[in-house]
């Protein structure tokens, strides 16, 4: 009988293969196998201090996290699997925190060596990691495949969703050196356990695992490719468990609203360029903004005021400061008092009163006293159809607030001698003729920022969280013949979706507006290695400059 079943699969291919893929068995390292050793390890990760035995070594700073050097222990196994992986397809995924190619999840393929190293994985190592943890992790599998090539890159985040408890990635690279780049990068904290600056960049390696809990603290990144012809292949994936307790997430201070500075039209027609200061060309304007929610005034300054501060920007000791945490954004920020004359007039000119109305009349927002909103529009119509209702319903109102003053002067007298006195309380309908006499200040936040090789923004909760109405100005200066595929763009899109709603590529002397809702978020797209060019030997950094304002009704 026995004979009998192994002569029917000796005559079947298909079956023989099958019976091939099942014998493929992931021999892990040795020192998964010595107990000495995980006890060791165990030790050392719950008083966080370091270990290491032969290929393994565990670090605590800045948080814990282990290296296991030779992690598959068949060299040929190994390289089976960089054969297996390489086949797989795999997809673009870009977005404002990376750029790279993911395979499809690997939880369900049959291939021998990926299916192979996926039991070892989330079998037997599984039980090690949790027993070095003194937790249970979960059977959960998690895992997929990455390749980053030439200017991809996954900026600073740090694992954290519900049920992630130690993240591990497995190289499968040529040899790598670190000004390849592509090194995991670990980021310390702050007392807001926010990262502030790398502090440990652990270079790729052939067969080589790298695992580490994830915590409020455990910020990372995989540093920009800058190697045109190597593959920086690996595995990747998450254990998990019960998570670690997080503390309330810092939430980030605003960056303070200030009114408009009170300059007259003299600063537009020292600067504007005179077409569109012309009442009807504004007009077109209006109506083209309010359909699509955006425009892009070229040629926006006149053209000897734009090189005058093109020029200054380059040239002068401007004094500039990194802005983050990289969690967030990185890219340069002038102080205002270094910056020279003719910088600081187009400043006071973004933030001019003459400004405010200026573009009023572009979008039709009510950011100047002057601008009539919709409300003043329906009065107008209203008081022609209604003007008798009108007038008998304000003599009504002088009868009632006659009776009003003489109850409460009869209320005042009985009360006065009593223990305290008290303001009388505001209602909703006198907040509500309150507000209708004395509207809302418009307000601008800005920046004259400074953006080079590495400067990006990335979308945060803390911005989700506060979204609201506002009109985006972003004025670009020295971005002459700048490519997309640098990066430095703007990219608007509907919140906690992946849908991109429009892209402002920044272009020399070209004002965009952006009016964006409460669902409507931006990010600033990482610049990559190819903004660097080389010249007479160095290499240079292409650095362009811009206004950014943000302006509220």
């Amino acid at each position: 009988m026995s004979s009998k079943r192994l002569q029917e699969h000796s005559d079947n291919p298909e079956k023989r293969k099958r019976i091939k893929k099942r014998e493929e068995v992931a021999q892990l390292s040795v020192v998964v196998d010595d107990e000495e050793v995980k006890k060791a390890v165990k030790e050392a990760w719950a008083q966080g201090v370091h270990y290491s035995h032969e290929n393994l070594e565990l670090n605590c700073y800045p948080f814990p996290h282990c290296i296991i050097k030779d992690f598959i222990h068949s060299e040929a196994f190994t390289e089976n699997l960089q054969k297996e992986l390489l086949e797989l397809n795999f997809h673009e995924k870009s977005n404002d925190l990376y750029k790279f190619k993911q395979s499809d999840d690997l939880r369900e393929r049959t291939e021998s060596h990926i299916s192979g190293l996926r039991a070892a994985l989330f079998g037997r190592f599984r039980c090690w990691l949790g027993d070095v943890l003194g937790v249970e992790l979960e059977p959960t599998v998690d895992i997929s495949c990455a390749k980053y090539q030439y200017t991809d890159i996954l900026l600073c985040h740090d694992d954290e969703l519900e049920g992630r408890r130690v993240a591990f990635i497995l190289y499968l690279v040529p040899p790598w050196q670190s000004s390849d780049g592509g090194t995991l990068d670990l980021y310390a904290t702050d007392s807001h356990l926010q990262p502030k600056h790398i502090v440990k960049s652990l270079v790729p390696s052939w067969n080589t695992l790298v695992l580490f809990e994830v915590s409020p603290v455990s910020f990372h990144q995989v540093a920009e490719v800058l190697s045109e012809d190597k593959c920086r292949l690996s595995l990747s994936g998450w254990f998990h468990g019960p998570s670690l307790e997080r503390p309330s997430r810092h939430i980030e201070e605003p960056l303070p609203r200030s009114p408009h500075l009170p300059r007259d039209e003299t600063l537009l027609l020292e600067w504007v360029n005179p077409m569109y200061l012309d009442i009807s060309y504004q007009e077109q304007i209006q109506e083209e903004f309010e359909e699509s929610a955006e425009i892009q005034l070229k040629d926006f300054l006149k053209e000897e005021k734009f090189a005058e501060v093109s020029v200054a920007l380059r040239l002068h000791d401007i004094q500039w400061a990194r802005r983050g945490p990289p969690n967030n954004r990185s890219y340069e920020v002038a102080s205002l008092e270094s910056i020279p004359p003719c910088v600081s007039e187009c400043w006071e000119l973004l933030c001019s009163e003459a400004f405010f109305l200026l573009l009023s009349n572009f979008t039709g927002l009510r950011l100047h006293f002057l601008c009539p909103n919709d409300e003043d529009d329906d009065e107008e119509e209203d008081e022609d159809e209604d003007g008798e209702k009108e007038e008998k319903e304000e003599e009504e109102e002088e009868e009632e607030e006659e009776v009003e003053e003489v109850e409460e002067a009869e209320s005042q007298e009985s009360a006065r001698g009593g223990e305290a006195t008290g303001s009388a309380m505001e209602t909703p309908s006198t907040k509500k003729k309150t507000k209708a006499k004395e509207p809302s200040t418009p307000e601008y936040v800005g920046e004259l920022r400074r953006w080079t090789h590495g400067g990006y923004t990335l979308l945060h909760d803390g911005e989700a969280t506060r979204a609201e109405y506002a009109l985006d100005l972003i004025l670009p200066f020295g971005c002459s013949d700048w490519p997309s595929e640098f990066g430095g763009f703007t990219s608007y899109v509907a919140n906690e979706e992946d849908e991109e709603l429009l892209t402002v590529n920044p272009e020399d002397n070209c004002l965009a507006l952006v009016y964006r809702d409460k669902e409507t978020l931006k990010f600033v797209k990482h610049i990559n290695h190819k903004s660097s060019c080389q010249e007479n030997g160095n290499n240079l950094r292409r650095t362009f400059y811009d206004f950014s304002f943000v302006y509220y009704e």
